[in-house]
């Protein structure tokens, strides 16, 4: 199968709804101008909130109109041996490197501290990266994956984020218990070389990987996962420079799953994970706060409007119960495994080796063992080989 055919939007196919695509592009670019809004106004709210509200929308349109994939990339290499989806990502990380190591180097940009910090690597860690990939492989799709495959109307994705979001609660759970284990301290390409010569290597390394990949391409990269790439790379860019920090998504499920258990009986502020300096007044503040939860939201709000408006918003189930199942499942072992690894694709491989964390390296590596894990486990839910390869992924 060529790369094009791994990365053909699956929703891009027109469907005969004008009504309908016309409704849903009305109702969520209401609700996204009323989230940018709401969150400014609030009393703790600022002008940083509404642009980041912006930023995830902007995030939410580039994934579903590139359909730009990183399960997909990590299953094409490990079951067809094509790395096309590698080249995009090495386009995507190396422009986010430039733009990102030397804002990272200023220390402070309009009165905020910018931060890139290292990973330590543990057990946790190489588990929960593992757990990852095979529930990315199995569920439908990573973090941004669910959220973008369910703004352009996969139901299925529901049961991947319901997972996601259960799973990260227990991984929460869990954290005193990994942190107690051994680990190999983080670090940085910067902290070693400083900036300068951390950049150099950085994009030496990156350009090296795009040839690489591409010589283990079975087709040339569509253009649109090239100017996904590049977009998601200035956005993350631009959300480091308003939040201090680069883009992820997992910590938000961990705060609603850890909020629900709360609210059930089962009290998360005296886990190990709510117990940290800065972590442990999160439980109790509203979620309105919380800039990774607003992203997410903006992210989703964004995909539905950009298929809306496109014309590509199909609503559909997505598959059987088995498939439901695979979605449930696969957002668990996804939601635990970013826990115990400090992140996702986007938090512990994008984001990270963006900064120069030399554990994004790592996580990519264990997150490919898991991918080959969660590919031979996909018949066991009836997932051939050609399904849930563009958006959902």
């Amino acid at each position: 199968m060529s790369g094009s055919e791994l990365t053909r939007p699956l929703i891009g196919v027109r469907i005969p709804s004008p009504g309908l695509n016309t409704s849903i592009a009305a109702v969520s670019g209401v609700l996204l101008m009323a989230l940018a809004a709401a969150v400014a106004m609030q009393t703790h709210g600022t002008w940083r909130f509404a642009a980041l509200v912006l930023v995830g929308a902007g995030i939410g349109a580039a994934l579903l109109r590139s359909s730009f994939g990183f399960a997909s990339a990590f299953r094409a290499l490990v079951q067809w041996r094509d790395a096309s989806g590698f080249q995009a990502h090495a386009v995507m990380i190396g422009l986010a490197s430039l733009l990102m190591l030397p804002i990272l180097a200023q220390g402070e940009i309009f009165g905020m501290k910018m931060t890139g910090e290292a990973t330590p690597i543990s057990l946790g860690f190489v588990l929960g990266a593992i757990l990852f990939g095979i529930g990315m492989q199995i569920g439908g799709g990573c973090a941004s994956g669910t959220l973008f495959s369910l703004g352009g109307g996969n139901a299925k994705l529901v049961g991947t984020l319901a997972g996601f979001v259960i799973g990260s609660a227990l991984g929460s759970w869990s954290m005193g218990f990994w942190w107690s284990l051994p680990a190999i301290h983080g670090a940085t390409l910067q902290g070693l070389l400083g900036f300068g010569p951390a950049i150099a290597v950085q994009v030496a390394v990156i350009a090296a990987l795009f040839f690489v990949a591409r010589r283990f391409s079975t087709g040339p990269v569509p253009r649109s996962l090239i100017i996904g790439g590049i977009v998601l790379a200035l956005l993350n860019a631009a959300t480091m420079i308003l939040n201090g920090k680069p883009w992820g998504e997992t910590s938000a499920f961990a705060l609603w799953g850890s909020k629900l258990f709360t609210a059930g009986g089962i009290d998360a502020h005296h886990w190990a994970y709510w117990m940290r300096p800065g972590f442990n007044t999160q439980l109790d503040k509203s979620l309105s706060l919380d800039v990774t939860t607003l992203m997410d939201a903006a992210i989703l709000l964004g995909a539905i409007l950009a298929a809306a408006i496109s014309g590509l918003f199909r609503p559909r189930w997505g598959g059987g119960w088995l498939q439901w199942g695979a979605a449930v499942a696969g957002g668990m072992a996804m939601g635990a495994g970013a826990r115990m690894a400090n992140g996702c694709n986007i938090g512990a491989y994008f984001s990270a080796i963006s900064v120069g964390n030399l554990s994004g390296w790592a996580w990519m590596l264990l997150a490919m063992l898991g991918s080959w894990i969660g590919v031979k486990l996909r018949p066991i839910f009836s997932l051939d080989a050609r399904q849930e390869v563009g958006p959902s992924c």
